[in-house]
């Protein structure tokens, strides 16, 4: 009866030490689909890594969405990135995480419903079955995003975000024919044309009559980030090559490497895409809205300056 007693007493010591061992280890709890796609301000939509023939027209035109309270909110433009909306951009629907499906009403598109996979602890993508595409998310925090890589690696579009630039200062540099050029502009129908005039500087932008209207393109810089090239292609195979680097969201400058010359264009006629709600003022052209491409940029190496 003792030895039954004791392992009795065994066993019930041994289910208590485990019992014990057992509450003392971090439960994990998997985090709700609202908690993750609240978990960041900004998820950034990296458009080059889209997959799929589908399209959803409001990510395929959004540089970055938030999520916040059931409304969702979109920055379609590079202008005013950071500042918009408190940096999370303009109003664009209403959300819902319910029974696992991430639902959105858009304002102008309408529903749409997605699975949501999270890649890693800072990677999301938005798998949209009905329309067959894919679109890869990261997420950042508004205080550790980096805003300049946004301009820089969406240059093309920056440069739509105008309905013209108009130059405001030159420094240095020898005569060359570029310096009668006074306006240009980049089409928001394509990322390879663009327009320049020689109208006098002063002239409003809705007045300017374009003088010529060719193709560009643009390079990524080997070893800079925050440099492109940019290449102006006219009649009579002449190629003007320039150094583009950002000044602000209104300023760009141009350093033409034939002629050691800088010119600084500032933007004018802000085009604000998407209907604003009302609370945002400008004086913008207001468009429904534009669709991003895949953009494939060539590498150039720097040149030596003059």
């Amino acid at each position: 009866m003792k030895s039954i007693k004791l392992l009795f007493v065994t066993i019930i010591t041994a289910l208590t030490i485990a019992s014990c061992s057992l509450s003392n280890e971090p439960i994990y709890y998997p985090p709700t689909l609202e908690e993750i796609v609240t978990g960041y301000d900004l998820w950034y939509v990296d458009y080059n890594r889209t997959t799929g023939p589908g399209n959803v027209p409001f990510l395929s035109m959004a540089f970055t969405i938030s999520f916040r309270n059931g409304y969702l909110y979109a920055n379609n433009n590079i202008v005013g990135l950071g500042f918009t909306g408190n940096g999370y951009g303009i109003e664009i629907g209403r959300y819902d995480t319910y029974n696992g499906f991430l639902e959105v009403d858009h304002i102008i598109d309408g529903y749409y419903d997605f699975d949501v996979v999270e890649i890693s602890s800072t990677s999301i993508k938005l798998v949209d079955n009905r329309n067959r595409v894919t679109y890869y998310l990261e997420g950042y925090q508004k205080r550790d995003f980096d805003y300049d890589k946004v301009f820089y690696d969406n240059i093309e579009y920056f440069l739509q975000e105008y309905q013209g630039w108009e130059k405001t200062d030159v420094i240095g540099g020898e005569p060359n024919d570029f310096d009668y050029e006074n306006f240009l502009y980049f089409s928001q129908d394509d990322i390879t044309i663009f327009g320049s005039s020689i109208d006098e500087i002063g002239t409003d932008i809705g007045n300017v009559i374009w003088d010529y209207e060719g193709i560009y393109e643009v390079f990524n810089v080997t070893g800079y980030d925050d440099l492109k090239i940019l290449t102006l292609d006219y009649d009579f195979n002449v190629t003007e090559e320039f150094e583009l680097s950002v000044i602000n969201d209104e300023v760009i400058s141009l350093y033409h490497n034939a002629s050691g010359t800088t010119y600084e264009f500032t933007g004018r006629g802000f085009i604000q895409y998407l209907k604003p709600d009302g609370k945002i003022k400008t004086d913008a052209v207001r468009i429904d809205g534009r669709e991003r491409t895949k953009v494939e940029r060539k590498t150039k190496v720097r040149k030596n300056r003059k």
